[in-house]
């Protein structure tokens, strides 16, 4: 399945993404590599609020939780960073706003996939209508991360806490 998943996003890619300018979105790319570095670091083993769960083959070869967040930050990421910021409307904020919320289905049809096909779980109060805030509030920062890097630091830090509030993640999860 994760052989399929990284075709899916890789024909894409390929397709509208803009990798002869891939140092412009690299900064960005790294900063939402390290969001989830970061979720994977401090709560996938203690306190998750969602879980892949390797199926098929990707089971039979022993692949795990970790590998699967690892081939979609290694793979689904590049492909939405240099997509969907290489595509951004100038413009009008309607079109704009509208593009945004394409990428939103976009995620949210990608993860209601893998719920049906019980390939991601959810733990600790999280759900799918958590997950379409989260790429809501994602796509947003990942725009203003690309305009002022700073401003999207500090909207982070601020989602960052309020998710860590909603949830009541325990302080044990600091390693």
């Amino acid at each position: 399945m994760n052989a399929i998943y990284a075709l899916v996003w890789l024909l894409p890619l390929l397709i509208w993404g803009d990798l002869k300018n891939w140092q412009k979105y690299y900064p960005t790319l790294l900063f939402f590599m390290l969001g989830d570095f970061l979720y994977l670091y401090l709560l996938s083993d203690l306190y998750p609020m969602w879980t892949y769960n390797p199926r098929g083959m990707d089971e039979q070869i022993g692949l795990t939780n970790t590998h699967v967040s690892l081939s979609v930050m290694l793979i689904k990421y590049p492909a939405t960073v240099f997509i969907f910021l290489s595509k951004f409307p100038e413009g009008k904020k309607i079109k704009q706003f509208l593009y945004l919320l394409l990428w939103v289905v976009i995620y949210a049809v990608n993860e209601w996939i893998d719920l049906k096909l019980n390939l991601i779980q959810y733990n600790n109060g999280w759900n799918f209508y958590w997950s379409i805030l989260f790429d809501f509030v994602l796509f947003t920062i990942l725009r203003i991360h690309y305009l002022k890097t700073w401003v999207a630091w500090i909207l982070s830090l601020l989602f960052v806490v309020f998710l860590w509030n909603i949830f009541e993640v325990p302080n044990d999860v600091f390693r």
